[in-house]
């Protein structure tokens, strides 16, 4: 409902010249940090964790795309909670690559939605 909303008000904003089908709002439910736990194992070595960790259960009871019970809870509180030195720009982009594009789309369908449609441009 959101990606429809600001897909519309944008639309409306910018007039009929406007290509609707060239813009593809994305609004990810969670924190960049939520696609890291699409493999909790390499998440774990990432950090220098034992492999049988929060990163693990928290996956046991959710999926990527639906971690944050809260404020405290959120997946880059989770990450530093496990992982006190752990830094957004640095670790996050060396983990996410380490990870890869296949399994965060393997494991977050809704981004994996987005990604396609993005695909769907290049082809055309």
């Amino acid at each position: 409902m959101v990606e429809d909303a600001v897909l519309a008000d944008i639309s409306g904003q910018l007039g009929v010249k406007f290509n609707r089908s060239r813009f593809i709002p994305y609004v990810q439910m969670h924190e960049f940090e939520a696609l890291l736990f699409s493999d909790p194992v390499l998440l774990a070595q990432e950090l220098d964790l034992p492999e049988d960790t929060e990163v693990q259960r928290t996956r046991e009871t959710h999926s990527p795309e639906e971690i944050n019970d809260g404020e405290q809870t959120a997946p880059s509180k989770r990450i530093i909670a496990l992982n006190p030195g752990y830094s957004k720009v640095l670790d996050g982009v060396r983990i996410s690559q380490s990870i890869g594009l296949d399994a965060m789309r393997a494991q977050c369908p809704h981004f994996n939605e987005w990604i396609q449609k993005l695909e769907a441009l290049a082809s055309r």
